[in-house]
């Protein structure tokens, strides 16, 4: 199948702000399943489940089928589609604080689980749907009208908790990268087991201070080696423009995923 017969756009209306870095992930997840559906997998048997904020309106932008969640519960909606078909291709796109506020639970425990699907997180350091309150990833000082006296608190690092919890792929990528974010998520989605992706992208409109960090961003390729990749998630810690950031592959490696688990029980 060629790549110019595949239709993975809709007739809605993209209502993201003009020059928003989400038209880069859009364009990036389109290049990726292009790939993935010309080389085998049906396009309906790509499924979507999305989270509530900016990100969530991919939903209304891609060719594919899925559930809109509710805040915080893209990861448990993803393992019901998956455990429900487990011959679907599931991805869930969320936000930093869809996953790492409300939805922090369900990410640790989705690196235990290690179901066979992938999570694309959208990370622009604030609650831009809500007007701009802090996430766990905004840095220190940040200040904004729910938090005038600004951020006290150290911002979370994703990477090193995904690989805490057992996540088999983890990675960083930056949105404005377009060709690299797609390969990175075409390993991803290849991947068999739970597969993060960490995007980190600009906001327009709030949070400007972390914006444009694309020159201190550097290329990893770390595969199933766990020091190195906690050393190298240790480099940046969302609380700094001054460090070096490294993007790519943090960690990639094989254990069994979850729906193996139930189909060997469900045999015996």
């Amino acid at each position: 199948m060629k790549n110019k017969k595949i239709n993975l756009s809709t007739k809605n209306e993209i209502t993201w702000c003009p020059g928003c870095t989400n038209f880069m992930v859009l364009e990036s997840v389109k290049r990726t399943l292009k790939n993935i559906i010309a080389s085998g997998i049906k396009q309906k048997n790509i499924a979507m489940a999305t989270g509530i904020g900016c990100h969530g309106k991919i939903f209304d932008y891609l060719n594919l089928s899925g559930i809109y969640g509710l805040h915080g519960r893209v990861l448990p909606v993803a393992l019901g589609i998956k455990l429900g078909n487990p011959k679907l291709v599931v991805l869930g796109f969320a936000g930093d604080g869809d996953t790492y506020a409300e939805g922090m639970s369900h990410f640790i425990h989705a690196g235990r689980y290690n179901a066979n699907i992938t999570l694309i997180v959208n990370n622009n350091q604030s609650f831009s749907l809500t007007t701009g309150q802090a996430t766990p990833t905004s840095q220190q000082g940040y200040k904004t009208k729910a938090q005038p006296l600004g951020e006290f608190n150290h911002p979370i690092n994703p990477i090193k908790l995904a690989l805490a919890s057992g996540a088999t792929f983890v990675a960083r990528c930056n949105a404005q990268d377009i060709e690299h974010t797609s390969k990175i998520l075409e390993q991803a989605i290849k991947h068999k087991g739970f597969s993060f992706i960490d995007i980190i992208q600009n906001c327009l409109v709030f949070n400007l201070e972390m914006n444009n960090l694309d020159n201190l961003m550097y290329k990893i390729n770390n595969k199933n080696n766990m020091k190195k990749a906690m050393e190298l998630a240790e480099k940046w810690n969302y609380n700094s423009r001054k460090i070096k950031i490294p993007i790519g592959i943090f960690y990639q490696t094989k254990r069994p995923v979850l729906e193996d688990h139930f189909k060997n029980k469900i045999r015996r």
